[in-house]
């Protein structure tokens, strides 16, 4: 997985920017230590840093990663100062089978009782006894409607359109993400890996490859400028459909989707972990997880923070989904060893003509 579906939208909302500092309190003059974040690029409003600091005094550095295995690979190296990481739920299951993962008990701080128990979806830690869930959203469609000339609702739905009218769309670098399409459209889990799932899924998202223009992450200002009609794409596309509402679209297919799920986790290695437990209490609060929403788009496990965030936020159902859609999401998991078998038919997609 990659950064780009976690770009923010540069501009706050005011709203809750002063909630948050409303709550922050009073500035300590003396500092109470540092707290070293690794966080995905862009994933988290640097006002949030502030009104911790604020509240705290203590001094937050943050360094960033582009994918899970990036950031996996630099902890099992040792070596690095990082309290807090925030690993996808079935990154979260193999850190805790690598023993990196600090037990902090932040299920039971009384600001945990926020926490929508739905949302503790990692099978190593199913009580949020070590982690906290932190941000979630779908992997759907972002197009471009005058392009289409329609909106869409869903995998088929593009499909039969850009055939009628010989148009291109980008599909995601991603190996599960794009093999979890195939999986999906075949009525299949994205956690499958039995062979002929996979195959069903391969030759699916082969048979695609004469309207896809691109396996990409950067589909967003491709389909905002109506270079492609349509891209597969993160929630966070939002942040262009609210800029231009009459021109862009987001969905969710009807057909069903993936999503991702991001925890907030204390590493073992972790050199201030009182600060790190402070940080993810802090983050309980429904204010601060509305600062963050309101520039990220994201979904949060955090139910009070919704009627917090901007209207445009809380009433969108890309978003928010209705029960109905979310139970259409799937989630990865931890494939261990049979990742290879996934990565053995994703060749196959990507080379073939």
């Amino acid at each position: 997985m990659t950064i780009n579906r976690r770009l923010p939208s540069r501009a706050l909302a005011s709203t809750a920017l002063g909630l948050a500092f409303a709550f922050a309190g009073t500035f300590s003059a003396a500092a109470q230590g540092t707290l070293n974040l690794y966080n995905w690029g862009e994933y988290i409003n640097p006002e949030v840093l502030k009104a911790f600091e604020a509240e705290t005094g203590i001094k937050v550095n943050l360094d960033t990663y582009g994918s899970n295995e990036e950031m996996l690979a630099k902890v099992q190296a040792g070596g690095t100062t990082y309290d807090i990481v925030f690993p996808s739920v079935h990154m979260q299951d193999i850190m805790a089978k690598l023993d990196l993962l600090e037990k902090t008990d932040i299920n039971t701080y009384e600001g945990f009782k926020n926490i929508e128990p739905t949302f503790l979806r990692a099978k190593s830690d199913p009580k949020g006894e070590y982690c906290m869930p932190y941000a979630w959203g779908s992997v759907g469609i972002v197009y471009n409607r005058e392009v289409l000339g329609k909106d869409v609702t869903g995998w088929k739905d593009l499909l039969a359109t850009v055939s009628a009218k010989n148009l291109k769309f980008t599909l995601l670098d991603d190996m599960r993400e794009v093999l979890g399409v195939g999986l999906i459209l075949n009525g299949k889990s994205v956690n499958s890996t039995d062979a002929a799932d996979l195959k069903l899924a391969a030759d699916t998202m082969i048979a695609m490859k004469p309207h896809v223009a691109a396996f990409t992450y950067d589909a967003r200002p491709m389909v905002q400028a109506g270079d492609v009609a349509a891209g597969h794409f993160f929630v966070g596309a939002m942040v262009d459909v609210f800029g231009a509402p009459e021109k862009l679209g987001y969905v969710i297919p009807e057909e069903g989707a993936t999503m991702y799920q991001e925890n907030i986790c204390v590493l073992k290695s972790a050199p201030n972990k009182d600060n790190a437990r402070r940080f993810l209490e802090f983050y309980t609060k429904p204010e601060i997880v509305a600062l963050n929403i309101a520039q990220q788009t994201n979904g949060t496990a955090n139910a009070p923070a919704r009627s917090l965030t901007p209207d445009n936020i809380k009433n969108s159902k890309e978003i928010n989904p209705p029960a109905e859609v979310m139970a259409k999401l799937q989630i990865f998991e931890d494939l261990g060893a049979d990742l290879r078998k996934v990565d053995r038919v994703w060749t196959q997609v990507k080379t073939a003509q």
